[in-house]
């Protein structure tokens, strides 16, 4: 059996979700609570590994829990169950952590219990608590009004799994849709992130977009070629060729002469 804990202000939102999850066998709701500090309670007399977590409710928001869980060494997964506005929601998107909008639907509630359980059984527990502490931190600079520190890492989720990818190993990124290549020595990732959304994330320091298509690591830059008229492309140190766009082909000279 999977222990959950479910914590929300709202009494009707707490029995709403007790009685969805009592719909699929395997999952046991050990308490509930109305708050912060009755759950923190909770969670130190018994080990659950999964938390319903509503975000906002009187007194400490469900912030201040999820950042407490956030600094376990196997916290247990969070699923967050909110009415926050769509930015929010991309938060979670992005650190690949899971939510339930309210009113709660049957479908996504299956499928975010799903992805748990197959969390725990490939034992993904701390692996997940780095992509949770990358959120906290994340949200606890935007709360004080401070702008996030540029990403280091990307959280990608496949099925059943989570990966911390560090950006230093990238070296390219290439546009795919709504998805990100991420390309690093040996092999690439997919990551369900729009490169437009990424772009403000990454230190211009250490990236460069080369093409409306390509963003390039600047030390993994090797050498610039005229492959035709007005057409320009950039090998990189592993020997990956990205097309190089005329109107960034002066910033790629710049970065590399800066070296």
């Amino acid at each position: 059996m999977i222990r959950a804990l479910i914590v929300d202000d709202e009494e009707p939102g707490r029995v709403n979700l007790r009685y969805a999850l009592s719909e699929h066998p395997g999952w046991n709701v050990v308490q509930e609570c109305a708050g912060v500090a009755s759950a923190q309670a909770a969670l130190a007399g018994q080990a659950v590994e999964v938390v319903f977590l509503d975000i906002h409710m009187p007194g400490d928001s469900g912030l201040v829990l999820a950042r407490a869980l956030a600094a376990m060494p196997e916290p247990p997964i969070v699923i967050f169950v909110t009415a926050h506005e769509r930015f929010a929601l991309e938060a979670f998107e992005v650190h690949a952590l899971d939510y339930l909008l309210k009113p709660v639907n049957d479908a996504r509630l299956g499928a975010a219990l799903a992805r748990a359980a197959a969390m725990l059984d490939l034992r993904q527990r701390p692996v997940y608590g780095a992509a949770l502490r990358a959120w906290a931190d994340d949200e606890q600079a935007s709360r004080g009004g401070a702008a996030p520190a540029f990403w280091q890492q990307l959280t990608v989720r496949s099925v059943g799994t989570i990966e911390c990818v560090q950006l230093a190993d990238v070296d390219w990124i290439e546009a795919s849709g709504n998805y990100v290549n991420l390309h690093l020595a040996g092999r690439s990732v997919m990551h369900r992130l729009a490169l437009s959304r990424l772009l403000p994330h990454l230190d211009p320091a250490s990236f460069l977009r080369v093409h409306r298509s390509a963003v390039a690591r600047i030390d993994q830059a090797a050498r610039l070629d005229v492959a035709g008229d007005g057409v320009y492309q950039l090998t990189l140190r592993r020997g990956a060729r990205l097309p190089v766009s005329e109107r960034h082909v002066e910033a790629v000279r710049a970065a590399m002469d800066a070296r």
